[in-house]
């Protein structure tokens, strides 16, 4: 920039400290409050001319979004991008002290590489370099490129282990934010493996694979023999100080053989078959890979707790495979390590860590002494903080801008998760050094490297939601809400905020398959969280993602802020891209085929008017709105105005006319089919499950549910008398209605003996306003119906029950609404990501 006047000069040098110098000097325009004078002072001077100049001349670089990216090398070869720790130098270790006063543990980090730490942020090198000529009276602008590579690299592959840094290329561009635009972004779709050739197993006979999920194993087999390539990408982005709108984009990529693929078949199609036919068509080299004390022939099946027993039943009916189920930590202690070593299968609860000493035991074993209390699993899966303020602004303190809206304790539960994983991995790590012999009995699971894992039902451990957690652990007197064991112990078993594999708790050699009819990818935080979890596998955005906050201290969550820039059009679109190009090449889709053909799936709606009695504490359950009505809606329920929708919501589910409505269904049915069972749906975490219990027993009918103290394998026992035709009087005599919370709704075959399936609520997980998640919400209800209308269904019509409560004058209330919004076939087809 030429032609500066000794007025621009004097006020660009004025915060500077080579204000009295001559010649060349270097003006800061990134650290403290002096730079920000500095910038804007060059905004009031340099920018228009810019910005005019690059208008009717152009510059040296194309800025619009389609411009070419230039591939660039590092000037130091001996430091490859990503590594230079002078331009992104690494933060310091955290340490763990027990804090004596609050009686607590606590992270601390060394103030020697703190500040060190500190001083390489304040000098590190950026991306844009200003130069002012005081004598010639004129700016220079510079680029430095390889900046930015180095950020983009290092996201991609610090953390994962060292071959992530191979093979990595990096490229770079000039942007202006005024020329990107948001691209229409449609839903994430799931293909199919039309194209695919079939690939045989036999199974036992008399049973055969259908040529889709032929096609399924073919896919999943070049995946497991690492014959299917995904190109990792990450972008770093900085922008030029100053009101320009320009940036300079990185993009590090880097070609990944991806570990792991999702089948996420519709429910009912053979997810199942399909994964015992992948075990069946590796188990000759499983079983020439065992090597004591620690490699396993053993494929580990990780499932919900209740679906234990159901799995051993598919592999004893479709194949020869030993297997051995696991349901807590005294069933483990009766197995030997030749027993986990020698066996075709293992099955666990995803869960596991909840079992009552698990990792007490695991710790004791690994000999990694704590020197207080063995840590319980965290209450809350840690928090996010807001940064930003919705409505209108009331300024509050500097110590505290948010106004009270995050909450005090939301660090100490994070601090309590992060110390939980700590302890954890430690002490598999320490564990894994150990060599134990093959007649050691209870050996963790942890300890073994498995042929490959199979997670069944994999969305629910990606899936879980504050709200989710904050149910769970609702400790409210009148135990309305149901404390069924939450997500948080699948997501530290299975690892997943750990990016490298073979520090995971859970290690394989070959491959990890998840499993889902209900895949939940209506994000692309959901599907970067599932690739690195199932694909092993890396895409753009895992480096930012909100889940690495569940655990953070209060330094990192600054410098998260502080140092992740926020994601441009041009970004969020290659992260969109990036998320489709995994689902296409890991991911896989079928329908189910001709076998349910025949079969009907009828919907009934049975409505029923409230007392006026029951009108009156409807109404008054509406807690904080100031305008009661029969037709409020969950949105109306604002958290932020002091609203509390739990009250209403249990209310709701309570009413005695819904009661009378689900004796009335189930009478109906029992009269003209006597024998059949009845499957019951309830929301327990606002006290469904006991009203529809209650009823049911109250009007001599009856009903199986699981009980909160029942043990796994007590849970199981009782799913599996409505899987099988009544042989005894004593299976004769049991009640015709099995009573589930939605929390069950995954997984279980119960289309046998069960054509009926009543939905006791519609069901809603939220806190009111916008803090539901309708998709997820849907996906729970078809997961519920795909229980009974599935193939191997014996009857022609299948069919569903809703109960719908309205006004005493017969007012449509929020049942209708979240009926309709749990029917919209847009959400459905969102949740299951449909790719038709």
């Amino acid at each position: 920039i030429d032609g500066l006047t000794n007025v621009d000069v004097d006020m660009l040098c004025q915060h500077t400290s080579h204000k009295g110098s001559k010649g060349k000097i270097h003006l800061s325009m990134s650290n403290g409050q002096k730079a920000q004078q500095t910038v804007r002072a060059f905004n009031s001077i340099c920018v228009s001319k810019i910005l005019q100049h690059a208008a009717v001349h152009g510059i040296a670089y194309d800025l619009s979004p389609n411009a070419s990216w230039t591939e660039i090398a590092p000037t130091d070869n001996a430091v490859p991008f990503g590594q230079c720790e002078k331009t992104f130098p690494p933060r310091p270790k955290e340490k763990w002290v027990w804090d004596e006063e609050r009686g607590e543990w606590d992270r601390i980090y060394e103030s020697g590489e703190s500040r060190a730490f500190y001083q390489a942020l304040e000098k590190r090198p950026r991306a844009f370099e200003f130069h002012l000529d005081k004598g010639d009276r004129n700016l220079e602008i510079y680029l430095n490129p390889e900046v930015v590579g180095h950020y983009a690299a290092g996201h991609l592959a610090r953390g994962r282990g060292p071959e992530a840094w191979n093979g990595i290329k990096v490229s770079v561009k000039l942007c202006a934010s005024q020329y990107q635009s948001d691209a229409f972004i449609d839903a994430f779709r799931v293909p199919s493996c039309v194209d695919k050739q079939a690939t045989e197993v036999e199974l036992k006979k008399p049973h055969k694979l259908y040529d889709r999920q032929m096609k399924v194993v073919t896919k999943m087999l070049a995946i497991e023999n690492r014959e299917t390539i995904y190109n990792e990408m990450e972008m770093y982005e900085e922008y030029m100080p100053g009101s320009t709108g320009w940036s300079l984009i990185s993009m590090a990529q880097k070609e990944a053989k991806i570990s792991g693929g999702v089948i996420a078949d519709a429910i009912g199609a053979g997810k199942t078959v399909i994964s015992i036919a992948l075990i069946l068509k590796g188990l000759e080299k499983a079983r020439a890979h065992v090597e004591p004390p620690r490699k396993s022939m053993a494929t580990l099946i990780v499932v919900p707790s209740h679906l234990i027993r159901q799995w051993e039943s598919e592999l004893d009916k479709f194949s020869t495979l030993q297997a051995h189920c696991i349901y807590d930590l005294n069933s483990l202690k009766k197995l030997k390590m030749k027993d986990l070593l020698y066996c075709d299968c293992v099955i666990a609860p995803v869960d596991l860590l909840e079992a009552n000493g698990y990792l007490e035991h695991l710790i004791n074993m690994s000999g990694e002494k704590e020197d207080k209390e063995c840590p319980t699993l965290p209450a809350y899966a840690g928090q996010k903080e807001l940064n930003s303020a919705r409505g209108v602004w009331m300024p509050m303190s500097s110590a505290d801008p948010y106004g009270g809206a995050n909450n005090s304790n939301n660090q100490k539960r994070r601090n309590a998760s992060a110390r939980y994983s700590h302890v954890y991995i430690n002490a598999v790590h320490r564990l894994r050094e150990k060599e134990l012999a093959e007649s050691t009995k209870g050996i963790p699971l942890e300890y073994f490297e498995w042929e490959r894992v199979v997670v069944d039902e994999v969305h629910e451990s990606l899936c879980c939601t504050k709200e989710e957690v904050d149910a769970s652990n609702d400790s409210r007197k009148d135990g309305q809400a149901f404390k069924e064991k939450n997500r948080r112990a699948g997501r530290e078993f299975l690892g997943i905020t750990i990016k490298d594999p073979n520090l995971r708790p859970l290690v394989f050699r070959k491959a990890i398959f998840g499993l889902t009819g209900t895949p939940l990818l209506d994000s692309p935080s959901r599907v970067i969280e599932l690739a690195s979890l199932i694909g092993c596998t890396y895409i753009l955005g895992l480096s930012s993602h909100w889940r690495k906050l569940e655990r953070e201290s209060c330094r990192d969550i600054f410098l998260h802020y502080y140092l992740e820039p926020k994601q441009s059009r041009l970004i969020r679109q290659n992260m969109y891209h990036k998320c489709q190009d995994f689902i296409d090449t890991a991911c896989c889709r079928n329908k189910v085929g001709e076998e349910m053909n025949g079969i009907a799936l009828k919907n009934h709606t049975k409505c029923v008017n409230m007392s006026e009695e029951e009108g009156k504490q409807y109404l008054e359950s509406q807690s904080g709105i100031s305008k009661k009505s029969y037709g409020i809606t969950p949105e109306q329920f604002d958290t932020a105005m002091g609203c509390d929708i739990s009250k209403f919501l249990r209310q709701n589910a309570d009413l005695e006319c819904r009661k009378r409505a689900l004796v009335d269904i189930c009478n109906g049915i029992l009269k003209k089919d006597k024998d059949t069972k009845i499957i019951v749906f309830a929301d327990g975490k606002i006290g469904a499950g006991v009203s529809a219990r209650t009823a049911l027993e109250k009007a001599k009918l009856g009903c199986t549910w699981l009980k909160e103290d029942d043990s796994i394998e007590d849970r199981n026992k009782k799913i599996s008398w409505y899987q099988h035709g009544d042989a005894t009087a004593e299976d004769k005599a049991r009640p015709r209605i099995l009573l589930l919370h939605f929390e069950h709704a995954a997984g279980l075959n119960l289309q046998s003996e069960s054509y009926n399936v009543i939905l006791y609520t519609p069901l809603y997980v939220g806190s009111g306003g916008a803090t539901d998640d309708a998709v997820a919400d849907v996906s729970t209800e078809l997961q519920a119906i795909g229980r009974v209308y599935r193939p191997g269904q014996t009857q022609i019509e299948v069919n569903v029950f809703r109960i719908e409560a309205r006004s005493p004058e017969g007012e449509k209330c929020v049942d209708e609404y979240l009926i309709r919004r749990n029917s919209d076939q847009e959400t459905k087809d969102m949740a299951v990501n449909a790719g038709d």
